[in-house]
């Protein structure tokens, strides 16, 4: 086998990622769930193979030097793919994640409302956090095409590497990658001061420099987009501020509150008919009350004001998921477990608390519905493999 025809299997198969490990066959993710590739075990030697047909000569040398490197290629005109290569134990390994050609649109995506204002801003920082793969690129890449297509505006984008890749539309765009165009995000920063843009997108806020350089742009009249590793928004402002050092503590929340126009927190669950997932948000908007709060470093009662926010456009995570049950995009369990991890996020969740929401039960246990949408999808079972 090849490496492009695995890519076109994994894309035929709509996984969102390919595995290849030494000494395993290849897997792919599917809807969230990891699926052996009915195959022959690869050695390191095989995966080296095929990871150097499409690595150029310099990315070969700086991964031979690093052991590890963050690329991304094309399958022609169907798709993208991030590659992350690695060594382990075992020997080389990589990971292909799908990145489609095609940008969803935010009504394809069912972005929350609160959520498509935030591309008509003109200044001011807008930050998506989540775990990994929980979508975050992909809303970002929806608020950026919707500004390319209906503003007139300058966006630049500095990623590593580029993901999704926009054509200039309305807007001008410019794609800047980590590595390739420019040494590094902090760098990159402080070049786009310099280059007349009107949007700025952060493919990850990593480290103290980055993030105050992005805040630096929100205050000087820049609309910026980033993303971070958090899982509620008031996480997100907590992380942002723990980056600083304590004598610069003050002044940071004090930069944050002025330009934080709005946290969006998300996470992907299971569609209860098994085609699929769907997100959940959680959406924090920067209002008058949530700039004092933070500015008087009260963080902790962030989370009050989203709970009472709702004309705002605010949404805790609990709610999102809630919704998602009463509308029957979700089971139960997918809910449950969905729930104790959002309120273990927020420090207060137990058992109970997702019991008492949904009508009670114990975790694990999945309902009737669930088991009957699983018969009538006839799809396979999550521990069956994937002919090649």
């Amino acid at each position: 086998m090849d490496l492009t025809q695995l890519l076109a299997f994994t894309m035929q198969n709509e996984a969102s990622d390919l595995h290849l490990s030494a000494g395993s066959p290849p897997i792919i993710r599917v809807h969230g769930t990891l699926k052996r590739v009915k195959s022959d075990a690869l050695s390191s030697d095989d995966i080296r193979t095929m990871l150097y047909s499409v690595m150029t000569e310099d990315q070969r040398a700086v991964f031979e030097k690093d052991l590890e490197l963050d690329f991304a290629i094309a399958l022609g005109d169907k798709a993208r793919f991030r590659v992350n290569a690695f060594m382990t134990r075992l020997g080389t390994s990589v990971v292909f994640r799908t990145i489609p050609f095609k940008i969803p649109t935010m009504d394809e995506l069912g972005l929350p409302p609160v959520i498509r204002r935030f591309a008509d801003l003109k200044k001011g920082i807008v930050l998506v956090t989540g775990p990994t793969g929980s979508g975050k690129s992909t809303t970002l890449a929806a608020l950026v095409s919707h500004i390319n297509h209906t503003q007139a505006k300058h966006i630049l984008t500095i990623e590593d590497p580029v993901e999704f890749f926009h054509e200039s539309q309305k807007s001008l765009i410019n794609h800047r990658e980590v590595g390739e165009d420019t040494k590094t995000f902090a760098r990159a920063l402080k070049s786009a001061l310099r280059e007349d843009p009107d949007v700025i997108f952060v493919g990850e806020m990593r480290d103290y420099e980055t993030i105050s350089l992005a805040l630096t742009a929100a205050e000087t009249g820049h609309l910026v987009f980033g993303t971070l590793h958090s899982n509620t928004a008031a996480k997100t402002v907590d992380r942002i501020i723990d980056v600083f050092p304590a004598g610069d503590k003050e002044m940071v929340r004090s930069m944050l509150a002025s330009c934080l126009e709005g946290v969006v927190s998300q996470t992907l669950l299971k569609k209860a008919d098994g085609n699929g997932r769907i997100a959940a948000f959680e959406v924090l908007v920067g209002t008058n009350a949530v700039r004092n709060l933070i500015r008087e470093n009260q963080i902790p009662q962030l989370y009050s004001l989203i709970q009472t926010g709702s004309r705002y456009g605010m949404v805790t995570m609990q709610d999102a998921i809630e919704d998602l049950l009463d509308g029957g995009l979700i089971t139960k369990d997918e809910a449950r477990k969905a729930l104790l991890k959002a309120a273990d996020a927020d420090g207060d969740g137990d058992e109970d608390y997702a019991a008492a929401a949904l009508g009670g039960g114990k975790i694990g246990e999945a309902p009737a519905s669930a088991s009957a949408s699983s018969k009538a999808g006839g799809g396979k079972q999550a521990d069956e493999g994937y002919s090649f």
